[in-house]
Parts: structure tokens; C-alpha cells; sequence
């Protein structure tokens, strides 16, 4: 299963990926990539890896290729960007930090860190361009699926939601440690602000939960349910 992206600027301009949602770490392709991507190199805190196993960062390797490719140009550099998944696709004329935003989610949330992986399933029903709502509905909605799971299977079920809270305090994080690891290597803002808003998502689930869950009741719940709880 891959996930395609076109970025186009203009005639001259056209960058394409295929994202493999079950690679795996590539030692040989960590070899060849560059300096920012040693593990060590502002290394998240909450890394369970060791640098005698890893000597990259596997998120780093695989996103370094689009970070070089758009380091330097403006964030409000509009791009056409068309996405490509096994069941349909996505197109939308954007600035370029929302196209960038929506692809290097999806990059980070299929590599090979364990942390990142907790967004797997997120992937694998790839949104692009998603706002703040439509993430918060989805992660909400994906992580009480697989309580209900923990529930038949006889484990122990999350319904108050603490575990997701603790997986996106978790991903907070990494994402403090990329924006260092990207600030190092980016003379433009494109990519950096991709990850800003990236991280503010993602903080919309560790600092306000219980706000972000009023703002998608509407869509969820109808007037017959308001009555009957009255």
C-alpha cells in the first residue's frame, strides 16, 4: 500500500513521492543521509532507541529528502498539490506549508520510530489538508476503536481517553526535538511552519482535550440526543 504526492510550484517545478505505509528502517539508505539525521542530533527525549543500533534517526532518514527539497522557499508560496491513495484522490491549490504539513504527517506517522508509529492507523486512512476538527474527530474516534477491541479481546478498555492524551504528550516530544533538528538545516520558512502547525494539532489533544471534544459533539450527537439526556 503506497500514498503518491505531486507538489507542483510551476512548469518547472514538480516534486513527487511515494510514501510505502509498511517500509522498513533501511540501514544502508541511513548511510547516505545527512548529518541532521544522526541520532544524536538533537535527539528526542522520550527516544527509546540506542545510537549503538540506530546511527539515524529513522524518521529523520526518511523525511530528509523533502525537507532539502523545499528548504528555502516561503510558506505562502502556493502549490498544487494532488494526492494519490489506494481508493481515491485529493487535489487542492494550497500555500505550500499545509501541502508540506500534510505530507510530512504522513511520512513521520508510517517510519520506523516507535513513537511516531502510534499514528500508524492514522495513515492508513490518510486525510491530507485536515483540519483541526476533522484531526481531533479522527484520532478520538480511531483510539476508542481499538478500545472497544481491548474490550471483546479482554483487556482492559481506555474509555476516559488517558491513553491518547499520554500518546500525544509523547509525540509533542518528538516534535519539539524535529523542529530543532529542521531549524538547523532550513534557510526558508516552508517547512518549518509545516511543522508548527503540525505540532499545535497535535497539543490541541494534551492541553484541551475536553474543549477540542465540545467543538466535535455537534457532529457527532443530533437534537434527539440533547432531548433524551434532558
Amino acid at each position: 500500500m503506497a500514498i503518491e504526492y505531486r507538489i507542483t510550484l510551476d512548469d518547472e517545478h514538480e516534486f513527487n513521492y511515494r510514501i510505502v505505509l509498511d517500509r522498513v528502517h533501511d540501514p544502508e539508505l541511513a548511510a547516505r543521509a545527512p548529518a541532521w539525521t544522526r541520532l544524536g542530533h538533537h535527539q528526542c527525549s522520550n527516544c527509546p532507541l540506542s545510537r549503538e543500533r540506530f546511527a539515524n534517526c529513522p524518521a529523520a532518514v526518511d523525511l530528509h529528502r523533502v525537507i532539502e527539497d523545499f528548504q528555502g522557499l516561503p510558506a505562502i508560496q502556493k502549490a498544487h498539490v494532488r494526492v494519490r491513495t489506494p481508493d481515491r484522490e485529493y487535489a487542492k491549490l494550497v500555500g505550500l506549508e499545509e501541502g508540506l504539513r500534510a505530507l510530512l504527517g504522513v511520512i513521520m506517522a508510517t517510519s520506523a520510530c516507535p513513537v511516531l508509529s502510534r499514528l500508524r492507523p492514522m495513515a492508513q486512512q490518510h486525510l491530507p489538508f485536515a483540519s483541526n476538527q476533522e484531526f481531533v474527530l479522527r484520532a478520538v474516534s480511531l483510539y476508542l476503536t481499538r478500545q472497544y477491541f481491548n474490550l471483546r479481546e479482554g483487556r482492559q478498555p481506555d474509555w476516559e481517553l488517558r491513553g491518547l492524551v499520554e500518546a500525544f504528550q509523547a509525540l509533542q516530544l518528538v516534535n519539539q526535538a524535529f523542529w530543532q533538528r529542521i531549524h538547523d538545516t532550513c534557510k526558508g520558512d516552508s517547512n518549518l511552519k509545516a511543522f508548527l502547525t503540525f505540532f499545535s494539532m497535535a497539543s490541541s489533544l494534551t492541553y484541551s482535550l475536553e474543549a477540542q471534544l465540545r467543538k466535535i459533539r455537534p457532529l457527532v450527537m443530533t437534537t434527539d440526543d440533547d432531548i433524551e439526556t434532558a
